[in-house]
């Protein structure tokens, strides 16, 4: 909007930096998240993951989803677990597709397997992505992240939070100020427009919980890793983490 009154060239200028800057993030992401998960995980990395965090949610190679990218360009992945993410099953319609495309092993998993999944050792690490992380490191995600940050801080698992800078809100204290939609009942009751609960059936359908920032190991953002786990935070002066080449 800004470039508007110089006309349509600085329109197109202005929207192809946007563009090449979130490009740029998203492969800073992935190098930043691959070098902080060997740091405490083994070398054939299992991951899990919740919702999609690859390029059709974000750009070119997402966030989440490009530290398994980078994770397998580098040798070091294993296999990915991605979630069904009920009840719009992004995992299973969306990331499974961009893990297929890119001939990544994975196994689909239903959402309520996963804690169980983890307390078995099935995975190394989770990483997941972030619609808003307030100040204090509370994380609003696709609902299901908290059972999976619950589920890894009770058995060990390191749990990562992988997103830009832009999505970190320092004017949202915590998560307790963060609004969560309910989505209605529709989404409950049909599965993909196939009705599955009787009529009159009524749901809570929250889209996003709150993850508590005691149980997040580390934010990974385009420009620096946080890691919550160890006592730093957000408000911190940036300290830039330099990845492998």
């Amino acid at each position: 909007m800004k470039a508007w009154a110089h006309g349509p060239a600085a329109v197109l200028e202005a929207a192809l930096s946007v563009r090449d800057a979130e490009i740029s993030n998203s492969w800073a992401m992935g190098d930043r998240g691959r070098d902080a998960v060997l740091e405490v995980a083994p070398e054939n990395v299992r991951v899990m993951t919740i919702c999609n965090t690859g390029a059709l949610a974000a750009v070119e190679r997402g966030t989440a989803l490009s530290v398994v990218f980078a994770l397998h360009e580098a040798g070091k992945l294993a296999d990915v677990l991605p979630l069904e993410t009920r009840p719009l099953l992004q995992g299973s319609r969306l990331t499974s597709w961009e893990l297929k495309q890119a001939e990544i092993p994975h196994h689909l998993v239903i959402d309520s397997a996963a804690p169980f999944l983890l307390s078995k050792g099935h995975a190394d690490v989770v990483l997941v992505g972030a619609d808003r992380i307030a100040a204090n490191g509370d994380t609003a995600n696709k609902v299901g992240t908290y059972s999976l940050a619950s589920a890894a801080a009770r058995v060990g698992v390191p749990f990562f939070v992988v997103a830009p800078e832009s999505t970190i809100d320092m004017a949202t204290a915590s998560g307790a100020d963060i609004e969560i939609e309910d989505r209605g009942t529709t989404e409950v009751t049909e599965i993909l427009g196939v009705r599955t609960a009787p009529d009159g059936t009524k749901a809570i359908n929250p889209a996003f919980d709150i993850t508590p920032a005691e149980l997040i190991t580390g934010i990974i953002t385009e420009s620096r890793v946080v890691r919550l786990a160890a006592g730093e935070t957000l408000s911190q002066t940036v300290t830039l983490v330099e990845s492998a080449p």
